[in-house]
């Protein structure tokens, strides 16, 4: 999702990192073992009045499977559930309506958590700009390539 939300107008910054969980400044090998109860996330700093936050949550649920439980693709774990985390009830009432409206993109029912953000831990400087430090990878090439196309496909007027 970081590197889709970096093309993003408005989108000031993108910061990877970890939220939900009890452990106190979480290593990724601490998240990795599921004991943390943290969720990989990424924190947002948009202006409003450029894109909205109604167009952040449609490009959530395009881009990434929000019906699998702790699964995103090949990766598996707690750490690798869909979640929003809101800042406040208008937040948390906006992603709700965006759940049910999202629901019509997918066969099986999502199962997205919405919950209240507590706080955000960034992730080291090497998990930062993933995939504009390894867009030659294969996990970029494979996974990342074709969310960033349909990015691109069907949020062209949101685009820097």
């Amino acid at each position: 999702m970081e590197a889709a939300f970096q093309q993003i107008k408005g989108i000031n910054q993108v910061i990877s990192g970890y939220a939900g969980g009890t452990v106190q400044e979480p290593s990724y090998e601490a998240v990795c073992t599921g004991t943390t109860g943290h969720a990989e996330a990424v924190q947002l700093d948009y202006d409003p009045a450029l894109v909205t936050y109604e167009d952040l949550l449609d490009i959530f649920w395009t881009l990434h499977d929000p019906t699998t439980l702790n699964r995103q693709g090949n990766d598996v774990g707690t750490q690798y559930r869909s979640v929003i985390f809101y800042h406040d009830q208008k937040q948390k009432n906006v992603a709700l309506k965006s759940m049910h409206a999202a629901q019509k993109l997918w066969s099986d029912p999502i199962i997205t958590e919405i919950k209240p953000y507590i706080e955000f831990f960034a992730a080291d400087d090497y998990h930062q700009n993933y995939y504009k430090n390894n867009s030659e990878q294969s996990y970029c090439q494979v996974i990342i390539n074709p969310k960033l196309a349909m990015l691109r496909q069907k949020f062209a007027a949101l685009l820097k």
